[in-house]
Parts: structure tokens; sequence; C-alpha cells
């Protein structure tokens, strides 16, 4: 039951942004920047973003040299390109609004690990280098001269470097995001779950966790930014989840005697140091039908896989202890490139970040404000 003075100045707004992650309180931001006099709501169901904002592993990357090959399956040259540089274009951006210290970024490089099939990719190194390079100005992959100096099995016959990938904490980029928003005057609730909305009118229907009370919101405009959980608000919407599963060691005797962004497996898999234990991720290649659920769990084969690639790949004959493990829930689909459209006269949708949300979601958001901007 609300109150007269609820209902008078709670329940509407010019914009409601549904998504709390990075995309939803990009746009919020860059839409309250636009719009100062703009009234604006950000609705997510967690206490925390729901999907993977601050789950995922802390890449700053745009996609490592096996994995940018094998988007040449399903996307065009020039499609590809496009994508790497609204990736590494994210990357500049965030750092420049927010500053390395906000986001504890470490410009340590990344470098992905080679077994004997996956040679043959070196052989396109030099292409790749130079279809790139309108980008980076520079070559942004070499090839290690001594890969033996990491300590990796002999397995990884070879390793790949790129010069412009990095590494920084999820959790301060929330932060960051979140001062900003305040800053701007942008509200913020969380514990609610969006279980309606109207694209042509605006109207957000919402509820409790407890599901004992149900609110209508109505808003001027409506941003949907809830990538792999947007099924239940855009029925129509070509999203497939894909669940990422990320293992922490415990603190490795003797330290880590390498630091970096590493990737394994087409990017698939991926891992790095984080104060002096080991963070891996991924191999949701290994049971790609099982992981394409909206559901928070793990999967044993998967768990399974990673602590067999830690023990016997990268730390080879050692025996690492596990403190902690979870699950994120990114959002895929055909093309890996962002869906930004317009759905209805006042609602428009920002998601399919394929598994890389650190590094366009401010694009993405941007994009997204823009757009609303012409309704």
């Amino acid at each position: 039951m609300l109150s007269y003075w609820e209902q008078k100045n709670f329940l509407s707004y010019d914009l409601i942004v549904i998504g709390a992650g990075f995309t939803g309180l990009s746009a919020a931001i860059h839409y309250k920047k636009q719009n100062k006099k703009a009234n604006v709501l950000v609705l997510d169901r967690g206490v925390f973003p729901s999907g993977a904002s601050t789950k995922n592993a802390g890449f700053a990357c745009f996609g490592s040299l096996t994995e940018i090959l094998d988007d040449f399956w399903s996307m065009t040259p020039e499609e590809v390109v496009q994508l790497v540089e609204k990736r590494y274009s994210g990357l500049t951006q965030i750092r420049k609004q927010f500053g390395d210290k906000a986001l504890r970024y470490q410009h340590r490089n990344g470098y992905e690990l080679l077994g004997e099939e996956q040679l043959e990719a070196l052989e396109q190194l030099t292409d790749i280098n130079q279809l790139l390079k309108k980008i980076f100005k520079k070559e942004a992959f070499s090839l290690v001269k001594n890969p033996g100096k990491f300590g990796f099995s002999e397995q990884i016959k070879a390793v790949v470097k790129n010069r412009f990938e990095g590494e920084l904490d999820p959790g301060a980029y929330l932060n960051a995001l979140w001062s900003k928003a305040s800053m701007l005057g942008v509200r913020i609730l969380t514990g609610v779950s969006v279980v309606e909305v109207d694209h042509e009118e605006g109207r957000v229907l919402a509820e409790k966790k407890d599901k004992k009370e149900v609110f209508e919101f109505v808003g001027g405009k409506v941003a949907i930014c809830t990538n792999a959980f947007t099924q239940k608000l855009w029925p129509a919407s070509p999203l497939e989840p894909g669940r990422g599963l990320i293992l922490l060691s415990k603190p490795l005797e003797g330290g880590i005697p390498w630091k970096g962004a590493f990737h394994l497996d087409k990017g698939y898999v991926y891992f790095r140091e984080e104060e002096g234990r080991l963070l891996i991720g991924g191999a949701r290649n290994k049971d790609f039908n099982w992981e394409k659920t909206t559901e928070f769990g793990v999967n044993p084969q998967i768990k399974e896989q990673l602590i067999r690639l830690a023990q016997e790949v990268i730390f080879p004959g050692q025996t690492l202890e596990w403190e902690m493990e979870w699950t994120g829930i990114m959002a895929f689909g055909p093309k890996k490139t962002p869906i930004i459209q317009q759905i209805g006269k006042k609602t428009v949708v920002g998601v399919r970040l394929g598994g890389m949300g650190v590094a366009i979601g401010w694009q993405v958001g941007k994009e997204v404000s823009e757009l609303l901007s012409d309704l």
C-alpha cells in the first residue's frame, strides 16, 4: 500500500532504465549528462547487478588472436574490425572517464596460449595485425620468443602477446559508475524485479522479491539493459544466455611468476593473477547446451575442466587449493555485435554484450542514450 507522497514522488520519471549493470548505468549517466533536468530511475532485481557486471574475471580485453579468427566464420572482416574497434574504444573511454586508479586498472598485457592444434593460427598473425592496424597504429599481436619462461606445461607450444590488453576490478568499475550516477542525480532502486514493460506507453510493472507488493512506474522513455535476462521483457529478442564459471584459488606458495591477462581455446578459457591467487574461468564450450541458462549454478564437468587446466597446464605438477567459485550470466547470438534498437514508441534496448561487457558496456550505454534522445 503506497502513500500519497510515494505515489506523487517516486513512480513517474522522464527515463526508466531496467538493469543496473555496466550498460544500464552507462545509459542513465549519458542520458542525464545530456538532459540535466531529466528525472532518471534505474531498476534492478538484485542488490548488485544480476548478470555478469560484477561476476566477470576483470579482463580489459577485446579478443585474442584465435578468437578473432574464429569470428570470421560468422562475421565479415569489416564487422570483425568494427567490433574490435568498439571494444578497444570502450576500454579507452572508461579509462579516460574514470581514471586507472579508480578502476584499479593494470596494464600488464594479454597473452594467448597455443597448443599443437592451434599453431596454424600463427600463419595469419601478420594478416590480422595488418587488418587491425587502423585501430592500433602498431602491431597488436606478437610471438613471445621464449614461451618456456612462464613455466606452463609442454602442451603449450607457443604464446602470443597482445600489447593493448589489461585488467581491472569490476567492483571498482561499478563503484565509479555509482558515484557518477549519484553525482548527476540518477536514482537507483535495487531488489525490485520488473515483470512487464509496455513498450508503447512506457509503463513498467515491477514487484518486490517476495511478490507481496507490486509497483507501476511510468516513464516518458524506457531503456531495457538486462542482457541475458531480456526475454521476459522483450519476447522477440534474439538472445541466447551463456553461463560462465570462475574459480579463485587460495594464495600460492612462492607467489605467481607471471602477470597478465591470459587466454586459451579461442578465448573460451581465461586466467590471471589476483593478489597471489589464480583466477581462472570459462570453458562453457565444453558443455554449450547445459550452459545456455539464466540459472546460477556450477556445472561439475566445467569445474573439473578448469581445475585440470590449472593443475596440468598452468601449474603442471602442482595441486591448488580453491577458495571461491561463482557464475555470471552473459548473452550471445548469431553475431557478437550488440543489439541497440528501438522496440516501441517509448522503448529502446541495449543488449547482447557477447561476454565483453567490461569493454563495450559504456559505449553501448552511450548509443542507447543517443537513441533515446531521438525518440
